[in-house]
């Protein structure tokens, strides 16, 4: 089965429309079909972004992702903006 590995980043920064108040931000920022460059770019992310929260997934290709038991997501708390 054809897969692809992705990292997402969660993060907490400030809101753009509510100044003073916190929002978490989930992003996909690595893709590829090689394990080892997920591996090495997971380690330098989380070298280099100590507070923000690393996550490697592999999924299907062409695969309706919310159909699966779990698929990439974040959960962020709101004791996590604080």
């Amino acid at each position: 089965m054809d897969t692809i590995r992705m990292i997402l980043c969660g993060s907490i920064e400030e809101s753009s429309s509510e100044p003073h108040e916190n929002v978490g931000v989930v992003s996909v920022v690595y893709v590829s079909k090689e394990k080892e460059k997920i591996d090495s770019k997971l380690k330098e992310l989380q070298a280099a972004h100590p507070d923000n929260f690393y996550m490697a997934y592999e999924v299907p290709m062409d695969t309706e992702l919310t159909a699966l038991e779990h698929y990439p997501s974040l959960e962020i708390s709101k004791e996590d903006l604080k």
